[in-house]
């Protein structure tokens, strides 16, 4: 039998440190989280009257800037999109290139950065937090994408609100609420290890 404690997890960390730590390991954490990201942006389903579809892709945005941490969150999302604008059609509704709603892509990059750092102070540990979290994270990717798309379409700022906010308020509460029991149930497990 082994006397060896566990390690315990600290403030500071994220899921993914809790594996053993190499390049390797960060290499392949990146790549995932840029693939998952992909992934989950097949997840599409439209929204009439606008150019911008329900998907995943946020959400799981947001999964991997909580889950691997500011940098390599960061990095991950930077890969997704750069991919995506060098051809991979692993945007929504396997697209590639620069499109209306790219300016949602380049939210994602900020926002998993921002929630990355704010899991490192242990935002990403109780139930409550979690959802302050997500709203954050959220928050940056509209900012970014609705005058990105007000821009690009040629919109005015209220039907780029109509077009690129509003229809999307419910399933990003469904997302955080999603978010808001399997972070915090993840780290609780961790902790029973």
């Amino acid at each position: 039998m082994s006397t060896a404690a566990a390690t315990p997890v600290r403030t500071g960390q994220v899921l993914a440190d809790l594996l053993p730590a190499s390049r390797v390991r960060d290499v392949a954490l990146v790549l995932g989280g840029a693939a998952l990201t992909g992934l989950a942006a097949q997840i599409s389903v439209p929204v009439p009257g606008s150019p911008v579809p329900v998907t995943g892709q946020t959400f799981a945005a947001l999964l991997v800037g909580t889950s691997l941490g500011a940098g390599r969150g960061f990095l991950s999302l930077a890969l997704y999109a750069l991919a995506g604008l060098a051809g991979v059609p692993w945007f929504a509704g396997a697209s590639s290139g620069v499109a209306p709603s790219f300016g949602y892509i380049l939210g994602m990059i900020l926002a998993a950065t921002v929630v990355g750092a704010l899991a490192r102070r242990g935002a990403d540990r109780s139930v409550w937090r979690m959802a302050g979290t997500m709203l954050v994270g959220e928050a940056i990717i509209y900012v970014i994408g609705v005058p990105y798309l007000a821009l690009a379409a040629d919109m005015s700022a209220t039907a780029a609100i109509a077009a690129g906010l509003t229809p999307f308020l419910i399933g990003d509460a469904l997302k955080a609420a999603l978010a808001m029991g399997a972070l915090p149930s993840a780290w609780k497990f961790a902790n029973k290890r």
